[in-house]
């Protein structure tokens, strides 16, 4: 996935019409009139949803006979995730360098509170 991509995929997933639409369809696959059906907007409307939401990888249509289902990509929320954890990965790892330099800094201004406290662990 390129960062156009994984733009277009935030970009549409940034419409709470559309996070709806992705939650339901993770239930099962619908028909644009299923879809439309709870909200107060036209077919249309939902129909340009689903254009976005097509052009951003997360959902394809198919078909079977009369019917036009839509179906969620659900790959495209791995690349996301992976997206996503790498940067949590990071934050992480400056949090527990920044934990390590206190309980430094901890450890130089008040050496007996320390030895106190690691006393009273042993016990």
């Amino acid at each position: 996935m390129t960062a156009d991509q994984l733009s277009r995929v935030f970009a549409a997933l940034a419409d709470p019409t559309r996070r709806d639409i992705v939650a339901r369809l993770t239930e099962a696959d619908a028909c644009v009139g299923d879809l439309a059906a709870p909200y107060d907007v036209s077919v249309q409307a939902v129909s340009k949803h689903l254009k976005v939401l097509e052009e951003a990888g997360l959902v394809s249509r198919s078909r079977e006979a009369q019917r036009r289902p839509v179906h969620l990509e659900a790959e495209v929320f791995d690349l996301m995730t992976k997206w996503i954890e790498r940067y949590r990965r990071q934050a992480e790892e400056r949090y527990q360098r920044l934990d390590a330099v206190l309980a430094k800094l901890t450890e130089e201004q008040d050496p007996d509170k320390q030895q106190t406290t690691q006393e009273g662990s042993a016990s």
